[in-house]
């Protein structure tokens, strides 16, 4: 029971120091926000050596617990990660400062003047995984949105996010914001994530970041306001007139060029009329990428070497280089196993029919929806929003890649002459 106490009162006292850091946060200029992140991007690369060290001892811990090649390569920095990092600042930097946009205004019959203002959220938490860059993500996009943040990152990534934390918020501070604007929450006691959960008088908004355990358990146990970050089975269907020389290239690199994100394709759907020629095309392509290919009965027909597919696997994020493979017969079947199966993040597909694109993206249940394109470009620099603090696939407040607006909420500001309500 002490111990508890001791980290309730670990986790107030953050809370308070954000909270009063908020207040001044709201009422900094662009001016000293963009000199802030730029003297971040600069910290980052000037003590890399510092940052890589750190990274090198969660690699190392990582390894010898066996954490398999997906994760470990979200853990990993390297010298040129660091640098992205830092550019990434740079980016938010160079973005439309949203805070003291005036979104509409009016005048109402008895001559108030009424405008609508987007403000600060205040104290935004965010916990989330083994993913370092999104420590440096999530400040620089509250720092330039007028907002204080508490960082939890996994106990996997617990050095490189204390170390990247400690230059960002040291320089963050000698540029002029005010101090404690960015923490962390050092304690790896899930205890301790779970007070944060529960700070209301303190956090404005909490997101977490990472798979469906996280994610639940933040929900279970959250009294803050949440807006999570979900998880990514995406997927990609092959209609009967689409290009299947596109389409092919379009798998390919949704699948393989970074299979451990959350918009990678997970699962590829195929329309019986193309299956014949389409699935030895793609199954030799992805075979010979490394991918292994997880199928149903037909699938199996044209892909010899893939495995049998259980009801299991059309729910996997597989976050690897496997993918499963369902034939369908119509769009119409392609939407809904979609919309059964999903998590609602992206998905993707390859037609030239125009009709067949419109039912897709009117029914399909998704925070992004393509066609004729890969499900990999779902990131907010992609978008052009600059860094993201995560991609919201649920439908409150916020939805799909979330930047600088996402961060905000609104005030009225009301004008008169005197005027008395009757």
């Amino acid at each position: 029971m002490a111990q508890i106490e001791r980290l309730r009162a670990e986790v107030v006292e953050i809370g308070k120091r954000a909270k009063t850091a908020a207040a001044a946060m709201a009422t900094l200029s662009t001016e000293q926000k963009n000199n802030a992140l730029i003297s971040m991007a600069e910290a980052l690369v000037a003590n890399a050596e510092h940052i890589l060290a750190a990274n090198e001892k969660d690699m190392e811990a990582a390894a010898a617990a066996g954490i398999g090649s997906s994760l470990l390569d979200r853990l990993m920095l390297t010298s040129v990660r660091v640098k992205e990092m830092a550019e990434g600042l740079y980016d938010v930097a160079v973005l439309t400062d949203p805070v003291g946009e005036t979104i509409k205004g009016w005048r109402v019959p008895n001559g108030l003047d009424i405008r609508q203002v987007r403000v600060p959220l205040g104290v935004v938490a965010i916990i989330y995984e083994a993913r370092p860059n999104v420590t440096v993500e999530a400040a620089g996009l509250c720092a330039k949105s007028g907002n204080s943040i508490i960082l939890r990152g996994g106990s996997m990534a617990l050095h490189s996010n204390l170390a990247l934390t400690e230059v960002i918020a040291n320089a963050a501070t000698e540029a002029g914001l005010p101090a404690n604007a960015i923490q962390a929450l050092a304690n790896p006691d899930r205890e301790a994530a779970k007070e944060l959960m529960r700070l209301d008088h303190f956090i404005d908004l909490l997101v977490p970041r990472g798979g469906p355990e996280l994610i639940h358990a933040v929900v279970s146990h959250a009294t803050v306001p949440v807006l999570w970050a979900g998880a990514g089975n995406c997927h990609i269907y092959v209609d009967a007139s689409g290009d299947l020389e596109m389409a092919k290239r379009i798998v390919i690199n949704a699948k393989c060029q970074r299979p451990s994100v959350c918009n990678a394709a997970e699962t590829l759907l195929v329309n019986r009329e193309i299956a014949e020629t389409f699935l030895p095309m793609v199954g030799a392509d992805l075979t010979a990428q490394g991918v292994t290919i997880i199928g149903d009965k037909t699938t199996r027909k044209y892909i010899p070497t893939a495995q049998e597919a259980t009801e299991k696997d059309w729910f996997t994020e597989y976050l690897e280089l496997k993918i499963a493979v369902r034939v369908v017969d119509s769009t119409q079947a392609a939407i809904d196993h979609i919309n059964t199966y999903g998590t609602r993040h992206s998905e993707a597909i390859i037609t030239k029919d125009l009709e067949s694109a419109r039912k897709f993206t009117q029914e399909v249940d998704a925070a992004a929806v393509y066609v004729n394109a890969s499900t990999r470009f779902t990131d907010g620099s992609q978008f052009g929003l600059g860094a993201e603090i995560g991609i919201s696939t649920q439908k409150l407040h916020a939805r799909g890649p979330m930047g600088l607006t996402a961060l905000t909420s609104t005030k009225y500001v009301i004008e008169g002459t005197g005027q008395i309500r009757s």
